[in-house]
C-alpha cells in the first residue's frame, strides 16, 4: 500500500482510551446516527501511549467511540497516528455557549473559578493567554471580557478547566467555535451566554497527563494530522460479527485492496474543504 496513506487498523475498544470527557449532547445521537447508516464513516484518529502497553490514546472521536461501545461493539476501525511517521500538531478549540442569560452564566463560573475577574482587552487577554499566563478568558456579548490567572501544576489546571466546562455542559448548549469574540457570534446564536477561550497545550502534556489517569473538558483540543482518512465508510457489521481480531484484520486489508483496486481511494496534498458534510 502507498505509504503515504493514512494507517488503519482494527483494534479491541478497550484497548483504547479518551484524552478527554466525551460530550453527553452528542454521543448518543451519534449513536443512533450510527445504527441507522451501518457503516463507520470517518475512523477516530488514535496515538499509541508508547508505554508497550499496546494501549493507545484518542486524538479525534471521543464520541464516536463512545457511541461505538454504547451499541455493544467490542471492536472499532481506526487511523493509527504514529508520532514518528505522521505530522500531529496540537491546537485549541474554544467553546461558544447559549442558553443562558450571560450574567447567570458569569455567576456561575465566578463560583466555580473565584479567581476570575474582568480584563481590560480581549485582544490583549488572548495574547495573554497564548503565552500562558492566564488560564482562561471568558468573552461575553456586552463586549466585557473576563480572565483567571494561569496556575503552574498542570494537573490543577485541568481540574479548574473542567470545573469552568462543568458549569454550563449539562446547563446550556455549546459548540466549538475558533472565534473569539461573543458579539461577533451574537448574529449567529441570539442566545450566546458567552465564549470561553481556552489555552494552548502541547502533545506530550496530553499524553502524560491522561496516562496519569486524567482527563481534559470535551471539546477544546483540536489535533490536526496529516494525512488524514475520511469517508472510508467501514460496515459496522464486519466489527460486530464473530471472528478473531485476526480475521478481522485480514477482512479489513482485503476490503482496502478491493478499494484500491477499483481506485475508491483520493490522495489529496493539498488544503480540501468538503461540501456535504
Amino acid at each position: 500500500m502507498d505509504t503515504t496513506l493514512p494507517t488503519l487498523d482494527i483494534v479491541p475498544v478497550e484497548n483504547i482510551f479518551p484524552h478527554e470527557r466525551y460530550d453527553q449532547q452528542r454521543a448518543h445521537p451519534l449513536m443512533e446516527k450510527l445504527q441507522q447508516a451501518g457503516v463507520l464513516r470517518n475512523p477516530p484518529i488514535v496515538m499509541p501511549f508508547g508505554d508497550g502497553s499496546g494501549r493507545y490514546m484518542i486524538l479525534d472521536g471521543t464520541n464516536r467511540v463512545m457511541a461505538v461501545k454504547l451499541l455493544g461493539i467490542p471492536y472499532i476501525l481506526v487511523q493509527i497516528a504514529d508520532p514518528e511517521h505522521t505530522q500531529i500538531s496540537l491546537k485549541t478549540w474554544n467553546h461558544v455557549v447559549w442558553g443562558l442569560a450571560p450574567e447567570e452564566f458569569l455567576a456561575a463560573l465566578q463560583e466555580a473559578l473565584p479567581s476570575l475577574r474582568q480584563s481590560v482587552s480581549l485582544a490583549l487577554s488572548v495574547a495573554a493567554l497564548h503565552e500562558r499566563k492566564l488560564l482562561v478568558v471568558v468573552s461575553v456579548p456586552d463586549t466585557r471580557v473576563f480572565s483567571a490567572p494561569a496556575e503552574k501544576d498542570l494537573v490543577k489546571a485541568l481540574e479548574q478547566l473542567n470545573a469552568v466546562v462543568s458549569v454550563y455542559e449539562k446547563k446550556a448548549r455549546l459548540d466549538r467555535t475558533s472565534e473569539y469574540s461573543a458579539r461577533g457570534l451574537k448574529p449567529l446564536y441570539p442566545s450566546i451566554s458567552g465564549v470561553v477561550i481556552f489555552p494552548p497545550f502541547r502533545v506530550e502534556e496530553v499524553r502524560s497527563l491522561v496516562l496519569q489517569g486524567h482527563l481534559f473538558p470535551p471539546g477544546i483540543t483540536r489535533f490536526v494530522v496529516s494525512p488524514r482518512a475520511l469517508r472510508v465508510n467501514y460496515p459496522l457489521d464486519a466489527l460486530a460479527s464473530r471472528g478473531s481480531l485476526e480475521e478481522k484484520r485480514d477482512r479489513l486489508q482485503a476490503w482496502l485492496q478491493e478499494r484500491l483496486a477499483v481506485k475508491g481511494v483520493r490522495y489529496y496534498a493539498e488544503a480540501t474543504v468538503l461540501y456535504d458534510e
